[in-house]
């Protein structure tokens, strides 16, 4: 049986989607109608025959999130057409600066100990990650990244202190 055919999904997880949809839209930025959509297109790529290992209105709610967490990520790096993108809007020393900075972060964060570099690099990727996606990844609990991400980010703090002189109260460089 088709999936469209089955009148049971549709009844079952329209209203769900519907509501999804209208929850996270605004937080989005698109409208509700968007996201139910790209819901329905994911349900039909997944097959009609492919079970719901979770059930079928805990995969609705993951798929709308991750709809809207797409939606967000595809509205940060969309430049409206004509505009220029705020790197290409400054000197070019500022981009070399810049780039400068993400290589000493990475760097650094690439030299930190234990599990520290691939918590920091699960924080920092631009997938937009959950803390439970990141637990689920690095296979820790996700109760415990709050300390872990704690204690990375002070070893961080401090390696970078020791390369880079901040200055004092009072303007002057230690």
């Amino acid at each position: 049986m088709d999936l469209i055919q089955e009148p049971d999904l549709l009844t079952e997880l329209g209203p769900l989607l519907s509501a999804e949809a209208a929850a996270e839209a605004p937080a989005a930025g698109v409208e509700a109608a968007d996201l139910e959509q790209a819901v329905w297109v994911r349900l039909l790529e997944r097959g009609p025959r492919a079970p719901f290992p979770a059930g079928r209105a805990r995969w609705l709610r993951r798929a709308v999130r991750a709809e809207a967490r797409r939606a967000r990520r595809r509205a940060r790096r969309e430049v409206p057409y004509g505009a220029t993108p705020a790197d290409a809007a400054g000197e070019p020393e500022d981009a070399l600066l810049h780039g400068e900075e993400n290589r000493a972060l990475r760097s650094a964060v690439a030299r930190l100990p234990g599990r520290c570099p691939e918590l920091m690099d699960a924080l920092l990727s631009p997938r937009d990650l959950t803390y439970r996606e990141i637990a689920g990844e690095l296979g820790i609990s996700q109760g415990s990244l709050g300390p872990v991400r704690s204690r990375c980010l002070g070893c961080l703090r401090r390696m970078l202190a020791v390369e880079v002189a901040a200055p004092d109260p009072w303007g002057k460089e230690r």
